[in-house]
């Protein structure tokens, strides 16, 4: 008992000793975030980002498309195989603070030369040439976590995990966006097929006319090639369409996971509604929901529990090792109980002193790539305000663009009208004819893209405030 009591006394004073050393402390890093975002008129707390995707995308097609594409996406299947990778290490962390415990049994028979002096000796003690030894023994081995390098291990697991968790959260939010980005573009280019059509029917009444005042001595033969060439180039247009048509269909059906397919549409552009009155909210609630920015943030997080690690390598540690179970010279009294019982315990405080400044170097470079992560994750928040302003800033510019392109549209179909009137009136030439057609071509067409571009700036609104993973 005095023996024992000794040795408690010894740890005791070793525990007291090491204890004075300080351990790590951990500040926050806080971003620098503006109070509102730029082009905003108002500090609204609300955000367009809290809505589901199924609220803000009410097309029952895209949405459609979109469940696909979060259901077989590969991109996002990976990710997610990643997150199950993570928590089963998750899992294993939380057993870092329990002892490792082993079994093992062994024999072993040792048969020395007759001539050494273990032969003579075993001979003349033993009277037998051989020496049998069996042994049956559980083993623990168990490190006390003094310093928090466990409690630290168990926090970088942790923060992986959730690091795979947000991952897969902004990549959803990328497919959603995506599918959404991809779906408009196709609704684009069907109203651009729709109104080349309808603008190689006026080209081919052009032709038309044209030829018969041909006939008639009224017109020359320029006049028939440049109204030909007019229908040519609108042919020519409509072949393009059908081809980016087609190749839209199948980058959106490999997206969804699925192979290259018609993709079944029953709206136009213009039936197209996504919410108008959009908050952005504010730059604080977009940082944590932001799931890029979260993790980043996470990683952050993590370093700052590696260089935990890295300083608590350099204290004492304490560990305690423990083995006990049976053994015997002889195989028939190997279970012999209590007789072949064993046991042994052993507990020591190791403190490194000489390592080739590999614990100060470990350290050193844990420290450093805890800055780096503070610089990344501030220029992630950075990055962040940048797309919302962007997007907030697009929005509101192809709003009066849009304005301006329908604007456009009617003045130069007016003016389509009022050229063939004049033409057939012998008032105005071939060439104002197919300038007010081809004009009043590009204008249309223009007017789709920039409708498009103002579903997409709004679609970039939502993903860059952190919506699409709910």
């Amino acid at each position: 008992m005095k023996r024992v009591k000794n040795i408690i006394i010894a740890f005791g004073i070793a525990l007291g000793a090491v204890s004075c050393v300080p351990k790590l402390a951990y500040q926050e890093t806080k971003p620098e975030l503006p109070e509102t975002f730029k082009y905003t008129a108002t500090a609204d707390t609300a955000s367009v980002a809290n809505l589901e995707w199924k609220q803000f995308f009410n097309d029952p097609i895209l949405q459609n498309l979109i469940e696909k594409g979060i259901k077989n996406n590969y991109d996002l299947q990976i990710a997610l195989k990643q997150v199950a990778s993570s928590q089963e290490k998750l899992k294993q962390a939380k057993y870092l603070q329990y002892p490792d415990v082993g079994f093992g049994v062994s024999a072993q028979i040792s048969k020395p030369s007759k001539n050494s002096m273990n032969g003579q000796s075993l001979n003349l003690f033993l009277g037998q040439s051989h020496v049998e030894d069996y042994n049956a023994a559980f083993n623990l081995s168990w490190e006390a976590d003094i310093w928090g390098k466990i409690k630290n291990q168990q926090e970088v697991s942790k923060m992986q995990y959730l690091q795979t968790y947000e991952a897969t959260k902004a990549i959803q939010t990328q497919v959603v966006a995506a599918i959404a980005q991809g779906y408009y573009n196709l609704l684009m280019l069907d109203k651009q097929l729709q109104i080349a059509k309808s603008n190689l029917d006026l080209s081919t009444n052009t032709l038309s006319l044209t030829e018969k005042l041909w006939q008639s001595g009224d017109t020359t033969s320029l006049g028939v090639q440049q109204a030909t060439a007019q229908k040519q180039s609108t042919e020519l247009l409509i072949t393009q369409l059908e081809q980016n048509i087609a190749i839209q269909e199948n980058a959106l059906s490999i997206l969804v996971g699925e192979n290259p397919n018609k993709v079944n549409r029953t709206i136009e552009m213009s039936d197209t509604s996504l919410p108008q009155d959009i908050s952005a909210g504010l730059p604080a609630a977009m940082v944590s929901r932001r799931p890029d920015v979260r993790q980043q943030e996470l990683v952050l997080l993590e370093s700052n529990s590696i260089v935990g690690i890295a300083q608590a390598n350099m204290y004492p540690a304490l560990k305690i090792t423990a083995n006990g179970g049976v053994n015997s010279f002889k195989v028939d009294n190997w279970f012999s109980i209590p007789a072949s019982l064993f046991g042994s315990v052993l507990g020591g405080i190791t403190q490194p002193i000489f390592q080739k400044r590999q614990l100060k170097t470990d350290l050193n470079v844990a420290k450093i790539q805890r800055e780096k992560n503070v610089l990344a994750f501030r220029q992630s928040v950075l990055n962040a305000v940048g797309e919302v302003s962007d997007a907030l800033v697009s929005n509101e510019s192809l709003k009066v663009q849009e304005q301006k392109a329908t604007e456009q549209v009617t003045t130069l179909k007016n003016g389509i009208k009022s050229a063939e009137m004049l033409y057939k009136g012998g008032m105005a030439n071939y060439l104002e004819v197919i300038t007010a057609q081809g004009n009043s071509l590009q204008a249309e067409l223009n007017l789709a893209s920039v409708k498009r571009q103002r579903l997409s700036s709004i679609v970039n609104l939502y993903r860059a405030l952190g919506g699409g993973w709910k």
